[in-house]
Parts: C-alpha cells; sequence; structure tokens
C-alpha cells in the first residue's frame, strides 16, 4: 500500500505557477464581493430597523435575492478554488477548467446584478415558482429572463469544473478508490488523503444540484415560452430546494475538506482516511440527497412518507460527518502545542460555528418545531450560522493559509488578534438577534417591521451595530491578505 507521503507533486513548475496565479485573482474577487454582499445584508437590517424609512419593498427585495444567490454562489466558488489548489498537491487539476469556472463566474455575476439592481428581479434566491414568470408588475420580464441567463452561465460553468476535478481525481484514483471503499472492505491498494475522499463526495453532490437545476430552468423555459400547461408547483418547489439546499451543503463539505488538509499543518499531526472516516462520508453522500425534504414539511400536498423521510435524513445527515470532524479536530489540536495563529484559529471556529448552526437546523427540522418556527427569523440564524461563522470561516482560514505560505510578508499578531475577535464579536452579535427573533416568533422576509412587529425593529438596529464590527474585522482581514496576495504574487 502507497502512503500520502509517497506522493509527489502532480504539477509541474509551469502549471504551478499558473494554478497559483488563477487562484489569487479567485482570492481577490472574494475579498472585492464578500463586503458589497456582507453590505448589502446590512442595507436590509437597516430597512427593518426604520433607520431609513418608507425603504422601497420592491428594491429591498431585489437585494435579498442579491445578497442570497450572491453569497452561496460565491463561497462556493471560493470553495472549489481553495479544493482546488490544495487537490494539486495528489492530482493533477486543470488550470483550463479553474479559468472557465472563473470567466462564468464573472459573466453570471453581472447578469446577476443587471437582473436585481437594474431590473429589480425580487423572487428571492428560491425563485419559487410561479413567481419569476408571474412576477405581478414587481418586475419586468426582462429582468426574469436576465436570472436566469445568469444561473445558467454559472451552471453550466461550474459543471465543466466540477466535471473536471473529478476527472483529476479518478485519473490517480478510480472513483471507488477515491471514496474509501478500499477502506470499507479492508483492502486499501493506495492510502487516500482525506481531502480526496471529501471532494470526490462533494463534487458528486454538486453535480446532483447542477443537473436539478438544468431540469427546473427546462420547465421554466417550456412554460414560459408557450407551453400548453403549467408545471405542477410541488414539483417545482422540490427541485429548487433539492438544487438549493445541495449546493449550500457541498459548499460547506469543501470548506471541511480545506480544514481536513490544512489544520494538521498547524497541529503537526497527520489526519489520515480510514474505515469510520469512509464510512461516515459514504453515508453522508446518501443522506444529503434527501435532507432537503424538511423544507418542505409545511407542503401539505407532499406524500407523507417523504415529510417522514425529510426527518429521518434530517436528523441522520448530522451525525456522521459532522460526529467525524469534531471529534477528529478535537483529537488533532488536542495537547499539539498548537500556535494559534489566524489561519488555524478561523479553520477551528468553522468547526464550531458549523456545530452551532447544525444544531440549530436539527431544531428546526424537527417536524413539531418547525411548525412554529418555518417562517421565523429561526431559519435566517441557524443557515448564518452554519454558513457565515462555519463554511465562510474555514474558507477564509484556507485563503490565509494559501496566501502565507507563498509569501514572505511579515505576520501581524495584533492585527490578527483584531480580526478574529471582531469577526467572532460582531459575527455572533449578530446571530444573536436572529435567534432571538425567533424565539419570539417573528417573521422573516418581512421588508418591514412597522405596526405590531416592533421588536423585530429592536432587534434590526442591535444587528447593525454588530454588523459593522464584523465588517471592520473583514476590512483589516482583506487588508493583511491582500498584502500576502501581492507577496505571492510578486514571489511567483
Amino acid at each position: 500500500m502507497t502512503t500520502s507521503t509517497d506522493v509527489v507533486e502532480s504539477t509541474e513548475a509551469p502549471v504551478a505557477a499558473a494554478l497559483r496565479s488563477i487562484t489569487l485573482r479567485w482570492v481577490a474577487t472574494a475579498l472585492v464581493l464578500f463586503p458589497v454582499l456582507v453590505l448589502l445584508g446590512l442595507v436590509m437590517r437597516v430597512a427593518q430597523s426604520d433607520l431609513v424609512p418608507d425603504l422601497d419593498a420592491t428594491r429591498f427585495y431585489s437585494v435579498m435575492t442579491l445578497h442570497g444567490v450572491g453569497m452561496v454562489g460565491l463561497w462556493y466558488t471560493a470553495g472549489m478554488a481553495s479544493v482546488c489548489f490544495l487537490l494539486s498537491r495528489y492530482v493533477r487539476v486543470s488550470v483550463l477548467a479553474n479559468k472557465v469556472g472563473f470567466a462564468s463566474t464573472l459573466i453570471g455575476v453581472a447578469l446577476l446584478l443587471v437582473s436585481t439592481l437594474i431590473g429589480k428581479f425580487g423572487a428571492g434566491w428560491y425563485f419559487l415558482y410561479p413567481l419569476p414568470i408571474r412576477p405581478l408588475g414587481a418586475w419586468e420580464s426582462w429582468a426574469t429572463v436576465t436570472f436566469f441567463a445568469a444561473i445558467a452561465v454559472l451552471g453550466v460553468g461550474w459543471t465543466i469544473w466540477s466535471l473536471d476535478v473529478l476527472r483529476a481525481i479518478a485519473s490517480r484514483y478510480s472513483l471507488t478508490e477515491a471514496l474509501g471503499w478500499g477502506y470499507l472492505r479492508g483492502n486499501v491498494q493506495q492510502e487516500v488523503p482525506p481531502m480526496v475522499l471529501i471532494t470526490t463526495v462533494s463534487i458528486i453532490g454538486a453535480l446532483v444540484g447542477l443537473v436539478t437545476a438544468v431540469v427546473l430552468l427546462v420547465l421554466y423555459a417550456v412554460e414560459a415560452l408557450g407551453g400548453d400547461a403549467a408545471n405542477d408547483a410541488l414539483l417545482m418547489k422540490n427541485l429548487v430546494f433539492l438544487f438549493g439546499h445541495l449546493l449550500v451543503n457541498i459548499t460547506l463539505y469543501l470548506g471541511v475538506a480545506v480544514v481536513y488538509e490544512v489544520l494538521p499543518h498547524y497541529a503537526k499531526r497527520p489526519w489520515k482516511t480510514n474505515g469510520k472516516v469512509a464510512l461516515a462520508w459514504n453515508v453522508v453522500l446518501v443522506l444529503v440527497m434527501f435532507a432537503y425534504l424538511h423544507h418542505l414539511y409545511m407542503d401539505f400536498a407532499q406524500l407523507r412518507e417523504l415529510q417522514l423521510l425529510g426527518q429521518v435524513t434530517s436528523y441522520l445527515s448530522s451525525v456522521p460527518a459532522a460526529i467525524m470532524s469534531i471529534f477528529g479536530t478535537l483529537a488533532l489540536v488536542y495537547r499539539s502545542h498548537l500556535k494559534w495563529s489566524l489561519a488555524p484559529a478561523l479553520l477551528f471556529s468553522g468547526v464550531l460555528g458549523w456545530v452551532i448552526g447544525g444544531i440549530g437546523a436539527v431544531i428546526d427540522s424537527t417536524i413539531a418545531v418547525n411548525l412554529l418556527f418555518h417562517n421565523t427569523l429561526w431559519v435566517p440564524a441557524h443557515f448564518h450560522t452554519y454558513f457565515l461563522m462555519g463554511v465562510v470561516l474555514m474558507l477564509l482560514g484556507g485563503v490565509y493559509h494559501i496566501c502565507d505560505k507563498a509569501s514572505t510578508c511579515e505576520r501581524k499578531a495584533g492585527r490578527e488578534k483584531l480580526v478574529f475577535w471582531l469577526t467572532a464579536i460582531g459575527g455572533y452579535g449578530f446571530l444573536l438577534m436572529f435567534y432571538i427573533g425567533g424565539a419570539a416568533s417573528i417573521p422573516r422576509r418581512y421588508a418591514t417591521y412597522t405596526g405590531n412587529i416592533s421588536d423585530g425593529q429592536g432587534l434590526a438596529l442591535a444587528s447593525v451595530f454588530f454588523i459593522v464590527l464584523f465588517l471592520a474585522g473583514l476590512v483589516i482581514y482583506a487588508i493583511e491578505t491582500g498584502r500576502r496576495c501581492l507577496g505571492a504574487a510578486k514571489a511567483s
């Protein structure tokens, strides 16, 4: 059996330099777009706090749409870019496919900006049927076409990119090997690093989600172009949440893959694949396909068997990978004398955010609780916890590591501590307002909380303060990471 120490660099020097270059472009793009998208979130909370009265509701929902789609798309691509760079240690990834993903993302984002900020498309990231094609005068039909064009361009580019990553993995490991089936059979031909295993699971799940999006767009197009019959609303809702749920969860798993790969560098301990790790991630691959059903508990027309399946899979999907990763992370850092610089601190904190958000999600995925919490601020509370304070921190830690290792810039320990505490206090303070609002049954997706929902205004106002703290930490992070990016670019 070969081991990971036998693995040689699979990319030659020119290819490695090109891959580093495109990765730095991804980093620069993320450092520009992320603060902008955070500012959009700030705009929504300012509107809900009534600091700026009479903000146009149509504008609010177009901002909400851009914020939601933009955040998920940004961090999915940031996760893919980080994974590709780190994966090049084991397999020969394609720089061209990475560039296709980058170009399609830029084009898709441009179309998304036009459809929302100019066209005022405001159907939300979920663009539930039939609202996009029957907007009731809220926006023009061209805005819907532009939005769907954005989703199509993004989907095509990401599919090509994802397929190439899968090709790269399969060129060194068979897919059964990459999925860790050798560990399950007790017949390991060559060691499979955890990052390869988790990335393989993630890419397969992502491709299922992207194919689902294609089916959804085709059904919309057929009806919009004059089909004889309307689409089934429940089918369309199942498709959109299968697509959305998969993409969000896969983004999280890409962040976890980065943790598995990078954190051992600081703990000075290996994190190897074994039978338990392989079993956990294979179980997750199956369960994640059905856990989306908890989004449809309120649809009384849905088969009861599917509702029960959603309950069971939502509970079970939170156990295997999470438990293995949580205990693995704790075991890795325990008595390791790890020096808590910014990168490992963000990686570890990201795992913590995943745990806290996951608990909130499991609570909400309980049918009896969901009846009370479904349309309240509890939903954005748990979602933002495992996304903002989970996967985003994981990927920010991974990005900082990538730039730091390639740069000769001196580390500023004081600034790193300031980044950590500003993002932690700002992030969790912002989230706490959501959780309190959810427990108080304050509804979500409201453009304003005037009238009888004054508590919503107060919580939104408090959120503004914490978002500003988070943004301050993010700005300092961007400056420090930017310095390292420039240093890495000069070094290459």
